[in-house]
């Protein structure tokens, strides 16, 4: 049983004192004024476990990479097996209307209060930039080549829309992910960042587009599609949101991503309660307008906040539509497998509260190998403009660079 503590709620987040800590989450809640820390494994579960009001039973955190095997549709033969993707954290900091809480088991008190004296000591990770030399996958041409090969699949009736992504990596020796996801959190501000360790590997997200919310048994969804840059002018920077706002080939991506979530929430959800509550808002962001839609549902008769994510992932803005041929496409297209990138960094609470983002704007590092991994991606409709579509990738990525305070 957790006790829960409140802690005075002054001074900043000292990253650095989680860096003897091999298994932690954080995850940012920037619509709710909220942000939530697992510290430390207890166990690792198959599945969150909730009582009959989709409460959770205790603290679950999940880091569910694309690939993830707990999901009811698998279209994908490439099955990692890097082990349960949900554990029950030692204890967590949860930071929430204006106060700060700790949540722990009643043994494992004093350390945890020790160490969130350490977390909240009032200074900041600074450090000097790096420049690291980024290094394409695919490049160019390549990428326009495959454009054209996933077109002919559209114009064929084979799928609608399909999320293509490509990579690029860089040797990172001497990269310092725990100063690096502080400027990164401190330069995005991204309302739903994400830093993960599981043990030598880390995920630094600047993610602006949550996958799932929940709250008792009602879930929500925001499909993020459309993309155009930010400017300086504030003429200009309003111009391009309502040019976004406007354009028939971004409203068509994020109307058929809202479709297959809508289609994905309704296999578990009461009948009659799957309602889009807003269609295509177009919301500034620090480096990039982005287009969202909400759709909400009520959980059936028997089903828990788990079985809507296993109903609904992978994503439907990371897929496609139909989105098991899509996910088929995306396998022959892409290079290798997309791991955590497009899959999800989030939590489920015993207040009956949860959310799940998408793992996007995301630098992964492998501390083992000294290298970082970085996929930016758009979807191709039969609309689409390749040259648009690979300078709309470049932009993703140079976001993720700027934050990192890293040059391309």
């Amino acid at each position: 049983m957790r006790t829960t503590v409140a802690i005075d709620p002054t001074g900043n987040i000292d990253w650095e004192a989680l860096r003897p800590e091999s298994d932690f989450l954080y995850r940012v809640i920037a619509d709710e004024g909220r942000a939530v820390l697992g510290v430390g494994v207890k166990a690792w579960v198959e599945a969150p476990e909730f009582d009959g009001a989709g409460a959770a039973k205790d603290w679950y955190f999940g880091a569910l990479e694309y690939e993830w095997t707990g999901a009811l549709d698998r279209a994908s033969a490439r099955i990692p097996s890097s082990g349960p993707s949900w554990f029950i954290p030692k204890w967590v900091l949860e930071w929430t209307k204006g106060q700060v809480l700790l949540h722990a088991e009643e043994q494992e008190l004093t350390e945890a209060m020790h160490r969130v004296d350490e977390l909240l000591a009032r200074r900041t990770c600074e450090g000097a930039t790096r420049s690291f030399p980024w290094t394409l996958c695919t490049d160019r041409e390549a990428y326009i080549a495959q454009v054209h090969t996933l077109l002919k699949h559209i114009q064929r009736g084979d799928i609608y829309e399909i999320n293509y992504c490509i990579e690029r990596t860089t040797p990172a020796v001497g990269f310092d992910p725990f100063q690096a996801f502080a400027r990164s959190l401190a330069n995005s501000r991204a309302p739903f960042a994400g830093f993960h360790r599981r043990g030598d590997r880390f995920a630094l997200c600047a993610s602006p587009e949550r996958y799932l919310a929940f709250r008792g048994n009602t879930v929500k969804g925001q499909p993020m599609k459309g993309t155009r840059p930010r400017s300086l002018d504030p003429m200009k920077d309003r111009a391009l949101a309502l040019e976004l706002a406007a354009d028939p080939k971004e409203r068509s991506e994020n109307i058929m991503a809202l479709d297959v979530m809508r289609n994905d929430l309704s296999r578990i959800a009461a009948s009659r309660t799957v309602i889009v509550d807003a269609l295509c808002e177009v919301i500034p962001f620090p480096h990039v307008h982005q287009m969202i839609s909400t759709v909400s549902a009520t959980l059936g008769e028997g089903y828990t906040p788990y079985d809507a994510v296993r109903a609904s992932f992978p994503m439907a803005s990371m897929t496609g539509a139909p989105k098991i041929r899509a996910m088929q496409l995306i396998e022959s297209a892409e290079l290798g497998t997309r791991g955590l990138f497009s899959g999800s960094l989030g939590f489920f609470a015993p207040d009956g509260t949860g959310d799940l983002n998408v793992v996007i704007r995301t630098a992964l590092f492998d501390a083992d190998q000294e290298r970082i991994s970085l996929r930016t991606g758009s979807a191709i409709t039969a609309r689409c403009e390749p040259e648009r579509e690979w300078e709309e990738c470049t932009l993703k990525a140079r976001s993720v660079i700027e934050a990192l305070d890293h040059v391309a």
